[in-house]
């Protein structure tokens, strides 16, 4: 199956799942929810024949623990434990390799974003009683920052952007989850989520493109 038509059937079955999916039993749109996320470790996988093997494993397994907690995310605690778990493997890829720094204006504003973040959603946690939670919700901001901070020193604008996007959708999923319902939640979530890692798997090919010319 060509790229071209992967990244098609990607795209259509995550547009199903968040806009025409209702009235059908939740264990189906659990399965439904993860199909574009599989589609995705395939499109991740399918390139052969790079020089960035490692790159691309911890890219995969990265994916592959996010895909479970997709379907584990109704127990809350677990499915946050296998998102951490992908982002760690996200940050090993990332700082495989150093094609460039993180500019200084990048530093500040991720470091003021978590703070600011941490504050906010964790500080509601807490008030709401909930210690554990809320101590698994600033590890879950610090790791997913470092994801964020480690994306940018790959060269590649789309683990760059894809990082963002991630960055992007789980902080509207915790304030919705935590603070307050925000409009167009499960949109806007979704939207972001999946594109996120589209672009993360489709780094690989570009990460490879990058080297191939370092090395030339």
């Amino acid at each position: 199956m060509s790229k071209k038509v992967l990244l098609a059937f990607i795209i259509l079955f995550g547009l199903y799942y968040i806009f025409f999916l209702s009235h059908i039993p939740e264990s189906l749109i659990l399965i439904f929810k993860v199909i574009p996320m599989l589609l995705i470790i395939i499109l991740a996988a399918t390139p052969k024949n790079l020089d960035i093997k490692k790159y691309q494993l911890l890219i995969v397994i990265g994916l592959v623990f996010c895909m479970v907690g997709d379907y584990t995310l109704q127990w809350f605690l677990i499915g946050l434990t296998s998102f951490l778990i992908g982002h760690i493997f996200y940050i090993f890829a990332f700082s495989s390799t150093n094609e460039r720094q993180v500019p200084t204006w990048a530093k500040i504003v991720l470091l003021v974003y978590g703070a600011s973040m941490a504050v906010w959603i964790a500080g509601t946690v807490f008030s709401s009683g909930e210690i554990v939670l809320g101590i698994a919700v600033i590890a879950y901001i610090s790791v997913i920052l470092t994801m964020g901070w480690t994306a940018i020193r790959t060269g590649s604008t789309f683990a760059t952007i894809g990082a963002l996007l991630f960055i992007s959708s789980d902080s509207y999923l915790a304030i919705n989850k935590f603070v307050m319902p925000l409009p167009f939640s499960h949109e806007f979530i979704m939207l972001t989520y999946y594109s996120a890692q589209i672009l993360i798997a489709l780094s690989i090919s570009q990460y490879s493109e990058i080297r191939s010319k370092v090395l030339q």
